[in-house]
């Protein structure tokens, strides 16, 4: 088994990997690492969960170790290294990492990122820093102010690279490279490759070597259920799970940033602690809830694909797709947080009739299907909706309207004309004519299920799970 001895690593590295716990390497870690710090340009294939991090990040700082060794004063090192992530998320989780890795190195980093005032970055960038985490846009804003030169990087990483395609980052991205010198290493990353990706990476990257390591596989050691409920439960089956199960650090998946915080608030009024990010979260509402949910104070925190990009939990345990991801690879993406290096992790979706769809394009891209559990109390023929109330029948307007007489016998257009009775109290006064039905003989409306059973549309029989009774 190869150690991070034998990727050639400086001995301060592997010093402070020592003591983070690393033991070996993950496989794109294995790959990236030996080609990284020969300095040559790297494609890389992989989804959340894989280790990518650490596979740029170290060899980035030991090719870095000479400047840091300079004997210059630090204000006047340069950015030589460029991380550029989507989010806000990302961008600290990934900074985070570097000075874990660099603290028995004298190299100094920084995180740069919209939401937060710009001031209180510039001071740290005039103290000089050599490697520079930022998302474009904040990036962009510091380059127009002035208060940092690219013209010395000498290493681009750009990290999620199809996440900036989704977030029309595309002409920052454009923007930033023509900023850089045209001689320096680059590194690219990405869990998906569309057109407009490979496109970018022609433009950016020299002769790169394309690295995959498993793309589109799930962790042997995540369990994956899944849960047929009607659209109109499924937060009241998300409560039942997580209160009867007593679940606790549980990340949760909506399609929307509104239906993102309506379930958060529902949450909160079943008795369940939880929190919602999204894109229109400030900065300190998502860090003050990320803070929360990694310390265990808070119990489930839901959030949107785009914000949940960077939530880097170690051992978390329950991952839950409210919402199926439109996207199969999502779900891919959203599974791979727990059940990381060797843990184990449970991934729930619940599957509503008008999401099969989804759920047949993710058992094709993971190659398995999902078998159906279905809990008692929540099948998925018929919503939980109140009967509506019984009313007394409306009277017969035509059986009660008198003969209608001929125009001369007609009463005088001067007589006035009885006022009709308020329309509510045709509801509330009691109903004495002898040929209507009674009160209580009246149908009770009750919403009728779907014709087609959602239960025979994921697979035939199912059998409920008696464990849940």
């Amino acid at each position: 088994m190869t150690t991070f001895a034998e990727l050639g690593l400086a001995p301060d590295i592997l010093r402070a990997l020592d003591e983070m716990g690393y033991a070996t390497p993950t496989p794109i870690q294995e790959q990236v690492i030996p080609l990284a710090l020969k300095g040559g340009d790297i494609l890389g294939a992989a989804q959340t969960g894989t280790g990518k991090t650490a596979a740029f990040a170290l060899p980035l700082i030991q090719r870095l170790l000479p400047f840091a060794n300079s004997g210059t004063s630090p204000a006047k090192h340069p950015i030589r290294a460029l991380i550029l992530t989507p989010t806000r998320e990302l961008a600290i989780q990934v900074e985070e990492s570097v000075k874990a890795y660099t603290r028995h190195v004298p190299l100094r980093s920084l995180v740069v990122y919209g939401g937060v005032n710009i001031n209180t970055q510039i001071p740290i960038l005039k103290t000089g820093i050599e490697i520079l985490v930022a998302t474009p846009g904040r990036l962009l804003d510091h380059v127009q102010n002035k208060t940092l030169m690219l013209n010395q990087v000498n290493t681009l990483v750009l990290d999620e690279a199809d996440r900036m395609l989704d977030m029309g980052f595309m002409p920052d991205l454009k923007r930033i490279v023509a900023l850089l010198p045209t001689q320096r290493v680059n590194m690219m990353f990405s869990a998906t490759f569309p057109e407009e990706i490979r496109k970018l990476a022609d433009s950016i990257l020299n002769t790169p070597t394309f690295i995959e390591v498993a793309r589109n596989e799930t962790a042997v050691t995540v369990t994956q259920v899944m849960h047929p409920v009607h659209h109109e439960r499924k937060r009241q089956l998300l409560a039942h799970l997580i209160k009867s199960r007593d679940l606790r650090q549980v990340l949760v998946f909506t399609g929307t940033k509104l239906g993102c915080n309506r379930l958060a608030n529902e949450l909160n009024k079943a008795g369940i602690h939880a929190d919602a990010i999204h894109g229109d979260k400030t900065q300190q509402e998502r860090i003050k809830a990320l803070d929360a949910f990694k310390a265990g104070t808070m119990r489930v925190l839901v959030a949107t694909d785009v914000a949940a990009r960077g939530i880097d939990i170690e051992a978390l345990p329950y991952v839950v797709n409210y919402d199926l991801p439109h996207n199969a690879e999502d779900y891919v993406h959203r599974i791979g947080r727990t059940g990381r290096a060797g843990a184990l992790g449970e991934a729930i979706s619940l599957v509503s009739e008008s999401e099969t769809r989804y759920l047949k394009d993710i058992e094709k891209l993971i190659g398995s299907p999902l078998e159906p559990v279905i809990v008692p109390g929540f099948e998925p023929g018929a919503a939980d909706v109140p009967a509506y109330e019984s009313r007394p029948p409306r009277p017969d307007r035509h059986a009660e309207r008198p003969e209608r007489l001929d125009r001369p016998e007609r009463r005088e257009r001067s007589a006035p004309r009885p006022r009709p009775a308020p329309r509510d109290a045709l509801f509330d006064a009691p109903y004495e004519q002898s040929s209507a039905p009674s009160v209580a003989s009246a149908p009770t409306l009750v919403r009728q299920p779907p014709k087609k059973q959602v239960a025979a549309l994921f697979r035939s029989p199912v059998k409920p799970d008696t464990a849940e009774s």
